[in-house]
């Protein structure tokens, strides 16, 4: 690549940037290995994500039904409205699909019209995001710190207190009720 071009596409990111509302964090929060979080919403807090649990992607292929495999390990996403999980509104736990590390709880939830559970918050410390361009916008994507898997993608429209809305595909969670016997 040239310097022309790369300069070029840096100044499309950082009008880009601007145009979607998105801010660079605090220089004094940017981490140098990691450039794209300087495009991230300025209320997220963006983490490194944890060395992922080394097991092959054809031994999940085989543990998994094929449609969170592909949500999870090819970030896929499914289609709008066709997971149960959108009008689950038992008290428990959502899983990561994958290895079962709790992400939120049934008290995070919240109905957003979107056709995805959505949630206005999420265990801490149990997703990692990260910026994804591939609808050319950037937008905040997030996946599961033990496996590694994508769950969705994070927005800055959500409820109070927190604001965002955790927008996560269905097949990439699995739901816990809490025993109440």
């Amino acid at each position: 690549m040239r310097r022309r071009e790369f300069v070029i596409g840096i100044a499309s990111l950082a009008g880009l940037s601007a145009l979607h509302g998105l801010h660079a964090a605090p220089a004094a929060s940017r981490s140098a290995g990691a450039p794209w979080k300087e495009f991230a919403p300025a209320n997220i807090d963006l983490i490194e994500p944890l060395p992922a649990l080394d097991i092959d992607k054809a031994v999940w292929r085989q543990r998994l039904p094929q449609s969170a495999y592909e949500v999870l390990f090819e970030e896929q996403t499914e289609r709008p409205h066709s997971s149960a999980l959108d009008t689950e509104k038992r008290a428990g736990l959502f899983l990561c699909a994958a290895c079962e590390l709790p992400l939120f709880s049934s008290a995070m939830k919240y109905e957003s019209g979107t056709g995805w559970p959505s949630f206005f918050d999420s265990i801490s410390g149990h997703l990692a995001t990260k910026l994804d361009f591939k609808l050319i916008w950037p937008r905040t994507e997030y996946h599961c710190v033990k496996c590694g898997g994508h769950q969705g993608h994070v927005f800055e429209d959500g409820p109070q207190p927190t604001g965002q809305r955790w927008c996560n595909n269905g097949v990439a969670l699995k739901f816990v009720p809490r025993d109440t016997g």
